[in-house]
């Protein structure tokens, strides 16, 4: 999957609708990046845009929207309620998906060295991409703001991370860094906004006061009334949902509530939640309430119920999940096709899709098959007893035969690298040795996207062993072609993990990758024989 970041840089004007819509255009417009929301105020004279994309594509966007602001806002001339010292006061990274917090402090790195370069420009670098401890909290950053800024700039130890150390009046300073992703969420009380305050105070981290800490780390809150549902709220900021995940405070709410007596009718999640937040939710309950769940959008629903997301707005995955929101469609031509299609596109005179895309196919269906038997025993009353193994068999494998039908078009894919080393310049020795290293290159990825097939078919050899000693027996048939399907795929990428060794150079890993590859094609031989053994010792 790709990575994903999320880039929240908050500018110093939110009165001025044309120069609003120029920032949001410079980032919308920039390859990669999606445009999540725009929210100005007049009063803060500040607006918040809220984007993603992934890393290189999130540091243009930045960029972009800097470019703007540095010819069209004058810092000379803003005032606002909100604390700021410069013209894009504030520009976090935040992991979502598929990327750590040490990667979103050196993209913010990275984006803090380009904007001081090329804006000449003061950065700051805080919270995780900080150099100093003293540094990290953006309030002691930003301490004196934009007024104070040019006896900050003087003192020594608050020299910018990046850019000029004098003051730059018409901008002022920006602070880039990466944090944690912060999730807006609010839990309805059918009661008083005093009561839903009480609850606030017991839970956040910063409770009533140094002596009365709260219940729960990474949570800010009060308590609230909203007219237009007619609910109070207890309404936090969960600042690190890893460590006080979503789930966690609503069941906490429930359990402050129901000592005051009081109601709990649902939450709501304000803005985008990462999917994780919500399949952490799911598999608490799943495993409280002993449920079997393995389809990513049965998780979903289940925690959407379970927390009472659409109790007062409808909650969409589509529009609230921040993966979904990116989503592209899989660049899957070829598993994409109908399998008269793709028997078509396999029999054409091309190289590709050839024996690597067969063999993926074949050991997705092999799994596929096992999967099938599983699930066809799995809530049967006839084979209750076996629910339990059933359990433990599915989900493996009907993640596998997922993953492996993403190798069909993985595999079509392979030789690019290598069909582009070929075609580099060969007329001097350095080109000569640039092309070489290149084509090594190219052929190592060509050997280890069929090693990964046989990895993922060499991981779905216990559950299949299970569906076969258990599964239902109107499927025996199936999970022996099953079996011999994923032996052959196996054997068919070990046999293009063997052909494209012959061009490596490099006998270690040559001799490393073949050892491997041996090794999984000859289990799959003996674990192939034994399922075949297990079915037909069950019917005898």
């Amino acid at each position: 999957m790709n990575k994903i970041v999320e880039c929240v840089p908050n500018f110093s004007e939110g009165r001025d609708q044309d120069v609003i819509e120029a920032i949001a255009q410079a980032i919308d417009q920039t390859p990669g990046c999606k445009l999540l929301d725009v929210d100005p105020g007049a009063a803060t004279h500040r607006t918040v845009y809220t984007f993603v994309g992934e890393p290189d594509a999130v540091i243009e966007g930045a960029l972009a929207g800097a470019r703007v602001a540095r010819e069209r806002i004058d810092m000379r001339q803003h005032s606002g309620e909100h604390p700021r010292f410069g013209a894009l006061d504030v520009c976090p990274f935040i992991p979502v998906s598929n990327v750590t917090m040490a990667e979103c402090a050196e993209i913010a790195r990275e984006f803090g060295r380009r904007a001081a370069e090329e804006l000449d420009i003061p950065i700051y670098l805080y919270e995780a991409a900080a150099q100093e401890e003293y540094r990290r909290k953006l309030p002691d950053i930003r301490q004196g703001e934009y007024e104070g800024l040019t006896a900050k700039l003087e003192d020594p130890k608050w020299a910018p991370d990046f850019g000029p150390t004098r003051f730059v009046p018409e901008w002022g300073a920006t602070a880039t860094g990466a944090r944690a992703f912060l999730i807006a969420y609010n839990v309805n009380i059918l009661g008083t906004p005093n009561q839903a305050h009480r609850i606030a105070l017991n839970l956040r981290e910063a409770g009533r006061g140094d002596d009365q800490p709260g219940r729960l780390k990474e949570v800010k809150g009060m308590g609230w009334f909203v007219d237009e549902y007619n609910l109070a709220q207890v309404t936090v900021n969960l600042t690190d949902y890893k460590v006080t995940a979503v789930h966690e405070l609503f069941k906490a709410v429930k359990e402050e509530a129901a000592a005051l007596d009081v109601g709990v009718a649902g939450s709501e999640i304000v803005g985008l939640v990462p999917l994780d937040a919500l399949l952490s939710a799911a598999d608490f309950y799943i495993e409280k309430e002993n449920l079997f769940i393995y389809e990513e959008d049965q998780k979903i629903r289940l925690a959407v119920e379970r927390l009472g997301l659409n109790s007062v707005a409808r909650f969409d995955p589509q529009e609230k999940i921040i993966e979904y929101c990116v989503a592209q469609p899989p660049n899957e031509p070829l598993a994409g096709l109908s399998v008269r299609q793709f028997i078509e596109e396999v029999g054409a005179r091309t190289s590709a899709p050839g024996g690597g895309s067969v063999s993926a196919a074949m050991a997705a269906l092999g799994v596929g098959l096992g999967a099938m038997t599983a699930k066809l025993t799995y809530g049967v009353r006839k084979f209750e007893k076996l629910d339990g193994i059933m359990r433990s068999a599915i989900p493996p494998l009907h993640g596998i035969s997922g993953e492996l039908t993403g190798m069909i078009d993985a595999d079509a894919n392979a030789f690019a690298e290598y069909m582009e080393g070929i075609g580099m310049p060969k007329e001097t020795p350095e080109q000569k040795k640039a092309r070489a290293a290149k084509m090594e290159q190219g052929l190592k990825t060509a050997i280890e996207v069929p090693l990964k097939t046989m990895k993922l078919g060499d991981s779905a050899w216990e559950a299949m062993q299970q569906a076969a000693a258990h599964g239902n027996p109107a499927c025996k048939s199936d999970i022996e072609v099953g079996a011999r399907a994923l032996e052959t795929g196996i054997w068919g990428a070990y046999k293009n993990v063997c052909i494209n060794l012959e061009g490596i150079k490099d006998q270690a890993y040559k001799t490393r990758i073949l050892s491997e590859a041996e090794a999984i094609a000859e289990r799959a031989k003996t674990q192939c024989e034994e399922i075949l053994k297990i079915v037909n010792a069950s019917g005898e």
